[in-house]
C-alpha cells in the first residue's frame, strides 16, 4: 500500500504520546486476538475521516471511541449527509420521514430518550443507504409545566418569586434558560449518532410553530369543537395549575377506609322512630364529606330499594341530602352506597350532573379548606380529615375504619397530592376528531406495532373524554381568547385584537392561561414541515413514514396526532405506530431519583462508547416489551466493537498487497466449500436482515448480524482464510472474498453501529481511489441487496449442509481435546466414519486436519471394528474416534457418554410429543412435519450408535 497523505494531528494524539503515523502497533493475530482497551494502547487519529490511501500501522491497534465518535459526526453533518437526497434513478420515489418525539427542553437525555433516538437513526440510516430521500426531523419541547418549576426554582434562590418579577420579566428570565440549555439536549443527540437533519430543527414555541397552534385553535373553537366550561380537573396545588392525566403518578399508599353513619331523615308521614336510623357510607377522604350534595347507590341494589328518594342529614354540616339511584354505584364497594361530592370528584360531578345536584367547593385550589368547610375552613385539607374524624368519633358517628390501599395521585413534576377540582377551563371535544383516527387505525391505514397495542388504542378511542387543554401557567402559548369588560362577551382572533369584535370596546384582556403542552405537540407531524403554509417540505415529507415512542404516552400523544393529521391535512400522519418499551435497571425496576438507580447514557457512553449502548439498546429490545440494562450486555457490546476492529486489522493487515480489489458480491466466484458457505451465508443474512428491519423487529436483526459476524465469519471462515491464503491458487480469491465479506457486514452493521463501522470502512477502502468506491462515505453507500440471479447462484443448500457438518466434527474433536486435557500443540489421530459422506469429508480433510489440529484424518465409509481405548464421538451422521491411548481416562468417558444419550434421549421424547399431536401433524406446514420426522430419525440412529459405544467400553 502507498503511503498516505500526510494529516495534522489532534491535540488528542499529541497528548498519546510522540509516535507518528508509522509507529502504530503491529497488527494482532487475527480475529480472534485478545481484546485491548484504548487504555493499553497508544493511538493516533486524524482530524479528518479516514480517506486517501494509508497502510495498515497507521491504523490503531484498538478501538477508542473518543478518538473516533465526534470526529466522524462532525465530518457527517459538515458533509450534509443527514439532509434528504433526492433518488436521481428513481425522481418519484416515496421519502422516507420521521419526526423525533421532541424531549423536554428541562435538562439532559435519560435512557428513554437513547432507545428513541437508537431505534429511530437505525430506520433512518437503513433507508438512507436503501437509496431512499431520507428526512428526520428533530426538535424540542417548550415543556411548559417543567421548565416553570425549574425556572421558578431557580429565582427562589434569589429570594423572589414571578408574581415579583411579572409576567414579561419572568419570560424572559425563561427565555434565557432555554436559550442557554436547548443546545444541550441536540449534542446529547449528536453523541448517540442520531443523523438528523438539524438544518431542520424545530422548537414548540417557534414563530411558525405559534402560528399553527393559534390557528388550530381558533379553526376548532369556529368549528365548536373547543369550548370554556366547568369540569372536574387535575390540579396541583404546589405548582398551582390543572395538569394532564399523563403529568399524574398514581401510587398506592397505605391509607384507610373510613366507615361513616349518615342519619337518615324519616321518611314523608312517618314518626321520628325511637332509635335513629342510618344509612353507612366508606370514604378513602373524608375531608371532602363536608361538600356532599347527596348519597347514592345502585338502583338495581335491594339492600337500599325502599330508600332511593328519601334524605339523609350531613353528618357536622346538619345539611339535607337526598339518596339517589345511580348505574355508576360499584354495589360490591364498601357497603353499596356511596356519598357524591360533585365538587371533588370525576364520577361524582358526572352524577351530579344527571340529577341536578349542587356543587359544594370544600377544598380550595391552595388545598386548604374553604369557607364553606364550616369550621374547618382555613385547615390544611389532611389536618382537616384528621380532625373531622375525631369530631365523627365523638358524636358516635364513625362506625370504623380498615386498613387500604389507596391510589393516591401525585404531580409528576413535584410529587405534591393532585386534588381533583371543579373549575372554569378550555376544552376539546374528542369524539368527533377521533372516529378518523380510530379508522385509520381499524381499516389498516396505520399500522400499530406491536400488533396487540391496536385494542388499547382502539378500546381508548371509543371511550374518548373531552380535553383540558388550559393550563394556569405563564410559559407556553398563550389562549388567543380576549374577554370584553364593557359587554362581557369573547374575541377569538389569529391575530392580537385592539378591540373588542362584538361591541369594539378596547377594554379587553388576553385570558392569562397557557394551552396545554401537547396542544402544540399534537401538531409536531405536519407543523415542523411548515404548516399552515403551503411549503415544499410539506408537500414532499407529509405524511410522515413512522412514530416510534414509547407505549406509555400513546394515549396523551400518539392519538391527538393521528387526530389532528386527519382533521387538518386529511390523512394520518404516519402509515405505522412503532412503540418501544421502558429501560429498567439489571433487576427490572423503573428508574426514579428517588431509588437511586437512574443511569445517564453520558456516562454510559463516555465508559464504553455510543455503539455498545445502541447496539445493546437495540437488541435487547423487543416491540412493546420493556428490557433491563444489565452491565454484562454492555461489556458484550463493546467487545463486539472490539472484535469488528480486531477482524478488520487483520483482514487489511493479512490481504495487504493482494490485488482484485473489493469485488461487488455478485462478482465473486467461490471455489472452496468455505467460500461457497459464507456468501451462501451472507446472502441469506442479507435477506433475513433486510426483511426483519422492513418489519421493525431490530433486536432479531441485529442479533442475526452479531452472529455471523462473530461465530460466522471471525470464527470460522477468518480462520479458513489463513490456510487458504497460503496457497497461490486461492490467494486473491480469498482475499477478495474476505474483503468483500467484511464490506458487506459493515453496511448492514451500519445502522447499528455508526462510528466503529464508518472508521473500519474508510480503512478498508483507503487504497480505493474515491471516484471507484461506492460511496464516499457508508453513511451513504447503498444497502447490501443483490438481484434474484446473483442471489440464486450464491445460495448453496448443499455446502451450508457440508459445511455445517465440517463444523459440528471439529467442534466435537475441539471439546474432546479440551475434555481430555490434550497439549493444544498436539496433534491427535481421528478416525472418520462417514458413510456417504465420506467423499466430501476427504475432500476437506486437510480443512479438518488444521481446524481440529490432529494428524491426516482417517476417513473410512465403513468400519469393520471401532478402535481400542479410543473416544468415540458422533457428528451428524458422522461416527468420530480419536484413538487416545494412555491419554484417555475411561471413567470420564463413560460420564460423558452418559451425558449425551440423555441428551439424546431428551431430544426423542420431545419429538415424539409434537409428532404424536394430531394438531401438530395436521396444521403444521408439511415441510415443517417431515423436518422434525427427519430429525427423530437422526436422533434415533445417533442414540443407538452412542448406546453401542458405551456398550463397548465396559
Amino acid at each position: 500500500m502507498a503511503t498516505e497523505t500526510t494529516k495534522p494531528r489532534t491535540k488528542a494524539a499529541e497528548a498519546n504520546g510522540k509516535h507518528g503515523a508509522n509507529d502504530a502497533t503491529a497488527p494482532t493475530e487475527g480475529a480472534n486476538a485478545t481484546h485491548n482497551t484504548a487504555a493499553q494502547t497508544t493511538q493516533t487519529t486524524q482530524t479528518e475521516p479516514a480517506t486517501g490511501q494509508r497502510r495498515l500501522d497507521t491504523i490503531p491497534s484498538a478501538y477508542d471511541p473518543k478518538l473516533v465518535e465526534e470526529r466522524l459526526y462532525r465530518w457527517w453533518e459538515e458533509s450534509g449527509y443527514f439532509k434528504p437526497r433526492e433518488n436521481p434513478n428513481d425522481p418519484d420515489r416515496r421519502p422516507f420521514v420521521i419526526s423525533m418525539p421532541p424531549p423536554n427542553v428541562t435538562g439532559a437525555l435519560h435512557l428513554g430518550h437513547a432507545i428513541t433516538a437508537t431505534l429511530e437513526d437505525i430506520m433512518i440510516r437503513f433507508h438512507r443507504m436503501r437509496g431512499d430521500p431520507t428526512l428526520w426531523v428533530p426538535g424540542e419541547d417548550h415543556a411548559g409545566i417543567a421548565t416553570q418549576n425549574v425556572v421558578e426554582k431557580q429565582i427562589a434562590l434569589e429570594d423572589t418569586n414571578r408574581h415579583e418579577l411579572g409576567r414579561e420579566k419572568f419570560l424572559e428570565r425563561v427565555w434565557e434558560w432555554v436559550n442557554k440549555y436547548k443546545h444541550r439536549i441536540q449534542d446529547q443527540h449528536r453523541r448517540l449518532g442520531a443523523s438528523c437533519d438539524w438544518s431542520r430543527e424545530r422548537f414548540t414555541l417557534d414563530e411558525g410553530l405559534a402560528r399553527a397552534v393559534r390557528l388550530v385553535f381558533v379553526r376548532l373553537y369556529e368549528e365548536g369543537l373547543i369550548y370554556r366550561g366547568e369540569r372536574i380537573i387535575n390540579w396541583c396545588p404546589r405548582c398551582m395549575s390543572a395538569i394532564s392525566d399523563l403529568e399524574v403518578d398514581t401510587i398506592e399508599t397505605p391509607g384507610k377506609l373510613t366507615y361513616i353513619r349518615y342519619p337518615l331523615e324519616p321518611a314523608e308521614g312517618e314518626q321520628q322512630p325511637d332509635e335513629p336510623e342510618y344509612i353507612m357510607v366508606a370514604t378513602t377522604r373524608p375531608e371532602t364529606m363536608l361538600g356532599d350534595t347527596a348519597i347514592a347507590v345502585n338502583p338495581n341494589d335491594a339492600r337500599y330499594a325502599g330508600l332511593i328518594g328519601r334524605y339523609a342529614i350531613l353528618p357536622l354540616m346538619n345539611r339535607r341530602i337526598p339518596i339517589v339511584g345511580d348505574d355508576a354505584v360499584d354495589a360490591s364497594f364498601g357497603t353499596g352506597a356511596v356519598k357524591v361530592t360533585p365538587a371533588h370528584d370525576p364520577t361524582d360531578f358526572e352524577i351530579g350532573q344527571r340529577h341536578d345536584l349542587e356543587r359544594i367547593q370544600v377544598i380550595g385550589f391552595d388545598a386548604r379548606m374553604t369557607d364553606q368547610a364550616g369550621a374547618y375552613a382555613g385547615q390544611d385539607r389532611f389536618e382537616a380529615r384528621e380532625h373531622i374524624i375525631e369530631d365523627l368519633r365523638s358524636q358516635g358517628l364513625l362506625d370504623h375504619q380498615e386498613d387500604y390501599t389507596i391510589p393516591v395521585g401525585h404531580c409528576s413534576r413535584c410529587q405534591t397530592v393532585i386534588e381533583p377540582l371543579i373549575s372554569m377551563q378550555w376544552w376539546v371535544k374528542m369524539a368527533p376528531l377521533a372516529s378518523g383516527a380510530l379508522g385509520a387505525v381499524r381499516y389498516g391505514q396505520t399500522r400499530v406495532v406491536p400488533e396487540r397495542f391496536e385494542k388499547i388504542y382502539i378500546d381508548w378511542m371509543e371511550n374518548i373524554h373531552d380535553w383540558n387543554i388550559s393550563r394556569q401557567l405563564w410559559w407556553g402559548h398563550r389562549i388567543p381568547v380576549w374577554y370584553c369588560a364593557t359587554c362581557g362577551k369573547m374575541t377569538v382572533a389569529l391575530e392580537d385584537p385592539t378591540a373588542c369584535a362584538h361591541c369594539g370596546s378596547e377594554q379587553i384582556e388576553q385570558d392569562p392561561d397557557v394551552l396545554d403542552t401537547w396542544f402544540s405537540s399534537w401538531l409536531w407531524p405536519f407543523s415542523t414541515l411548515g404548516w399552515p403554509e403551503d411549503t415544499p417540505d410539506l408537500r414532499r415529507y407529509y405524511p410522515t413514514s413512522v412514530l416510534e415512542t414509547g407505549y406509555d404516552i400513546i394515549f396523551f400523544w400518539v392519538v391527538r396526532m393521528m387526530m389532528a393529521g386527519i382533521h387538518f391535512m386529511g390523512v394520518a400522519p404516519f402509515h405505522t405506530i412503532y412503540l418501544h418499551g421502558i429501560v429498567r435497571d439489571a433487576e427490572g425496576r423503573k428508574m426514579s431519583k428517588s431509588l437511586g438507580n437512574v443511569v445517564d447514557p453520558l456516562d454510559v457512553m463516555d465508559e464504553f462508547g455510543t455503539d455498545a449502548l445502541r447496539f445493546m439498546l437495540a437488541t435487547t429490545s423487543t416491540p412493546g416489551n420493556d428490557m433491563k440494562l444489565v452491565r454484562e450486555r454492555l461489556i458484550g457490546s463493546r467487545n463486539f466493537a472490539n472484535k469488528i476492529w480486531n477482524a478488520a486489522r487483520f483482514v487489511i493487515g493479512q490481504t495487504e498487497g493482494i490485488g482484485g480489489g473489493i469485488p461487488s458480491l455478485d462478482a465473486l466466484q467461490p471455489k472452496t466449500l468455505a467460500d461457497r458457505w459464507i456468501l451462501g451465508r451472507l446472502t441469506r443474512l442479507i435477506g433475513e436482515a433486510t426483511r426483519l428491519i422492513d418489519d421493525f423487529q431490530f433486536g432479531e436483526a441485529g442479533r442475526q448480524i452479531n452472529e455471523f459476524f462473530w461465530s460466522e465469519y471471525c470464527d470460522w471462515y477468518i480462520e479458513i482464510a489463513k490456510i487458504q491464503l497460503r496457497d497461490e491458487a486461492q490467494r486473491e480469491r480469498t482475499a477478495q472474498i474476505l474483503r468483500s465479506v467484511l464490506d458487506q457486514t459493515l453496511r448492514l452493521l451500519h445502522p447499528y453501529m455508526p462510528f466503529v463501522t464508518e472508521e473500519v470502512w474508510q480503512h478498508l477502502y483507503a487504497e480505493t481511489p474515491t471516484n471507484k468506491r461506492p460511496a464516499e462515505a457508508l453513511i451513504i453507500a447503498p444497502w447490501p441487496a443483490l438481484d434474484a440471479k446473483a442471489a440464486t447462484r450464491l445460495r448453496d443448500a448443499t455446502a451450508e449442509d457440508d459445511f455445517a457438518l465440517i463444523q459440528e466434527i471439529v467442534t466435537r474433536i475441539r471439546d474432546a481435546r479440551k475434555q481430555a486435557n490434550v497439549d493444544p500443540s498436539r496433534r491427535v489421530k481421528a478416525i472418520l466414519v462417514g458413510g456417504k459422506q465420506s467423499a466430501m469429508l476427504k475432500q476437506q480433510s486437510a480443512l479438518i486436519e488444521q481446524l481440529a489440529r490432529t494428524e491426516a484424518p482417517q476417513i473410512e465409509r465403513k468400519l469393520a471394528a471401532k478402535p481400542a481405548q479410543a473416544m468415540a464421538l458422533v457428528a451428524g451422521s458422522v461416527d468420530i474416534f480419536l484413538p487416545l491411548a494412555g491419554l484417555l481416562d475411561i471413567e470420564k468417558e463413560m460420564v460423558r457418554l452418559d451425558k449425551e444419550i440423555a441428551d439424546r434421549q431428551q431430544a426423542i421424547a420431545r419429538a415424539r410429543a409434537r409428532l404424536d399431536n394430531a394438531d401438530f401433524v395436521t396444521r403444521a406446514k408439511p415441510e415443517i412435519v417431515q423436518k422434525e420426522r427427519d430429525a427423530l430419525a437422526a436422533a434415533e440412529s445417533a442414540l443407538a450408535r452412542l448406546q453401542v459405544q458405551r456398550a463397548e467400553l465396559t
